[in-house]
């Protein structure tokens, strides 16, 4: 597996040079339009436009971690008595708020190293600090006297209030305080959202949670809050989910969930009945959290994968029953794919109320593990304050930690860190893959067929920017060609929206389109003047397989999962010297769509099973 790690480092590096590379091209024909207008020659500023691309292309994939660095200053400004402090103050915050779209973190009084925060512990008093040595412990911040946190948190409340933004105090201790500043949102079209898959094996209680997180009642211990998320009425009768099932969870500004007020109904009609839809949500909400519900059973694992590659989730939510004695059946595998898809993981053990002590810490030791084995090389934090929930919320990513929640979803026990935990996870269109700046690109996912509408699709943006009324390009279809239509109306969360960018998971109706023409796996990209890109059906690809219980030979067919694309694939060829390929190797191989050809890119991201193999891989060639 450690060739795993170098791998998944590699396909890092050849999506960042795609992404340069297609910058440098979009600056190249901007540059080229723009001369031409002024019928000046583009030479020279030709290159000077290519390197203004290769400035840009480095600028979005570029971590903020200097956040904390930029607030280091405020507490001091709070304290003091001038307004020019205070002023400063303010900037130095709506400074950080607008990068980090509408919100961050402010914390006041000296702060515990994560060392300790994250060890499962109660965290020791704070040291007594010699001047000049403060960081010699770990600790961060200075510290503060009851009456100063209480002066420093009323003036911060003072000052935020002038550019609109609340303040929520997380947690409540006498010395130390990590507040949370957040700026309502104007319209549902500028809401950060976050976009979060919960999988797991069977029976492990994935709906249940979705369905007391999003509805607020509290189950009953036989699935009364999982009524109201089936889609068939199979589900309803089996209680496992067979689709690709979608939720969300809203949070106002003061950090409190938006939930109907149906705590107290004992039916679970009423449970399903009473619900607030999401356009209410999405009108209340300065943040949402958009839950991917996957399947468990082995027989959708399929349609698990698809929603895992097309869904692009921020993180993965592994549920795990306490009573089931560890990671078993189909959460290894789910465990697995999240790892090969270098998405995050955090952990949630439910059923914690109706487990035996043993059973539990039996189950708790499996997972820990398995999570810090070689293949995995995670470190699990076990989340059991709101001021670990707030932190891991925000180093979880980029430090390969694990959050676990232990949960029940009958007691309401642990509900709450997992509530401040998702409401402080950062938004998903913050992230490095989703470019503005681009021509527009938006994968279709799922299609609909609205009375009175015509087709409606959705799906991601990946890049661009989309406004109602715009011409825009669909395809391919099954020859390979491209069909011109027009965004009619743009929904997000089912609330119109008059246009959305990069990032943003949003529903376009299509006009004069029939939806037998319409299919998942397409792509509408931006009508311009220039030839829309060619489609493929033979790519070139690097791979590595994860496992495989034989050996893999030319004209081997599995199935393709890359991006909104699931389609079977047919390996053509391959740079090894024997013409196989075992469990561990790594290749260059030539693959070809089955069906009909399809838009990708270099740079993409792919994962191909058929039964128990499983390989990883990115497109580095169009053939």
């Amino acid at each position: 597996m450690a060739t795993l790690r170098a791998f998944q480092n590699e396909i890092e590096e050849i999506q960042a040079k795609n992404v340069a590379a297609e910058q440098q091209q979009r600056a190249a024909v901007l540059a080229l339009e723009t001369t031409t207008k002024k019928g000046k020659p583009a030479v020279k500023q030709d290159s000077v436009d290519n390197s203004t691309a290769t400035a840009q292309a480095t600028s979005p994939i570029v971590e903020r971690d200097s956040v904390d660095e930029d607030l280091a200053g405020v507490q001091a400004l709070l304290l003091q008595g001038d307004d020019a402090s205070h002023r400063k103050a303010s900037d130095l915050i709506a400074s950080v708020v607008t990068r980090k779209r509408g919100e961050c973190l402010v914390h006041l009084g000296l702060q515990p190293p994560h060392e300790l925060l994250f060890a499962n512990a109660p965290v020791p008093p704070e040291p007594i600090l010699v001047p000049d040595e403060a960081n010699a412990t770990g600790w961060t911040g200075s510290p503060l006297t009851e009456d100063q946190l209480t002066k420093a948190i009323s003036m911060l409340i003072s000052i935020v209030d002038g550019i609109g933004a609340t303040v929520t105090r997380l947690f409540d201790h006498p010395t130390r305080a990590t507040c949370l500043v957040r700026i309502p949102p104007p319209t549902v079209e500028s809401t950060p959202e976050v976009r979060c898959a919960v999988v797991g094996n069977v029976d492990s209680g994935k709906s249940t949670t979705l369905g007391v997180l999003t509805r607020g009642a509290l189950d009953d211990g036989r699935g009364k809050a999982r009524v109201g998320l089936f889609r068939h009425k199979h589900e309803i009768e089996t209680g496992r989910t067979s689709s690709v099932g979608m939720e969300i969870l809203g949070f106002g500004p003061t950090g409190n969930p938006i939930l109907p007020a149906i705590a107290a109904a004992p039916d679970s009609e009423v449970v399903k009945r009473e619900r607030l839809g999401w356009e209410d949500i999405a009108a209340r909400s300065s943040k949402i959290i958009s839950f991917i519900d996957l399947a468990g059973h082995e027989r959708y694992l399929k349609t698990t994968l698809y929603g895992l590659t097309s869904g692009a989730p921020s993180c993965v939510f592994l549920m795990v029953g306490a009573n089931a004695a560890g990671l078993i059946g189909m959460s290894k595998e789910h465990l697995a794919i999240s790892l090969a898809l270098s998405v995050p993981v955090v952990v949630c053990i439910t059923k914690i109320d109706m487990t035996p002590a043993n059973v539990l810490n039996e189950t708790v030791k499996h997972i820990v593990k398995v999570l810090k084995s070689p293949g995995c090389r995670k470190t699990p934090v076990f989340v059991n304050s709101v001021e670990c929930a707030a932190e891991v919320s925000q180093a979880f990513i980029g430090k390969r930690l694990c959050p676990i929640f232990q949960i029940s979803n009958v007691t309401g026990q642990g509900l709450d860190h997992v509530r401040t935990f998702l409401n402080l996870l950062p938004s998903s269109e913050d992230e490095k893959r989703f470019i503005k700046d681009q021509p527009l690109e938006y994968s279709v996912t799922e299609v609909w067929s609205v009375p009175y509408t015509g087709v409606v699709v959705n799906g991601i943006i990946n890049s661009g920017t989309i406004t109602a009324g715009d011409s825009v390009l669909i395809g391919p279809d099954s020859l390979g060609g491209w069909i011109n239509t027009a965004v009619k109306s743009i929904h997000r969360k089912r609330a119109p929206v008059p246009s959305a960018e990069a990032g943003q998971a949003v529903s376009f109706a299509l006009k004069k389109m029939k939806k037998g023409v319409v299919r998942k796996g397409m792509v509408v990209i931006a009508k311009t003047d220039v030839p829309p890109p060619k489609v493929t059906r033979r790519f070139e690809a690097q791979v590595l397989i994860l496992y495989h219980n034989t050996t893999l030979q030319r004209n081997y067919q599995a199935m393709l999962h890359c991006g909104n694309i699931r389609q079977t694939v047919r390996l053509i060829d391959m740079d090894s010297n024997q013409g196989i390929l075992r469990t561990g190797d790594r290749a260059t191989v030539l693959f070809e769509f089955i069906q009909r050809p399809e838009y990708v890119k270099p740079g993409m991201k792919l994962l191909f099973r058929e039964g128990s193999t499983k390989g990883l891989g990115v497109i580095t060639k169009l053939l």
